[in-house]
């Protein structure tokens, strides 16, 4: 259904950005929902999920303190 979530955190995907972070939701709201793309009557639920789970990325990726690894600054939303 769709290809695997890469890890996003640094120091293993140091330059990791909002559009990744977009990338990774939108492969698990696939997957947890089972459509590729919604019926129309789906797709505001859909999209709310996908923004929804990008900021959790980002907001997670923020907040993580990884050992050996620079600081990161939030990324601002789009």
């Amino acid at each position: 259904m769709c290809r695997s979530i890469k890890t996003l955190r640094p120091p293993v995907t140091p330059d990791a950005s909002e559009e990744d972070f977009r990338a990774a939701a939108l492969q698990y709201v696939r997957k947890v929902s089972g459509f590729r793309a919604p019926a129309a009557r789906n797709r505001e639920a859909f999209d709310q999920a996908v923004d929804t789970v990008t900021e959790a990325t980002a907001r997670l990726l923020a907040e993580l303190e990884v050992r050996g690894a620079p600081a990161r600054t939030a990324q601002a939303s789009a």
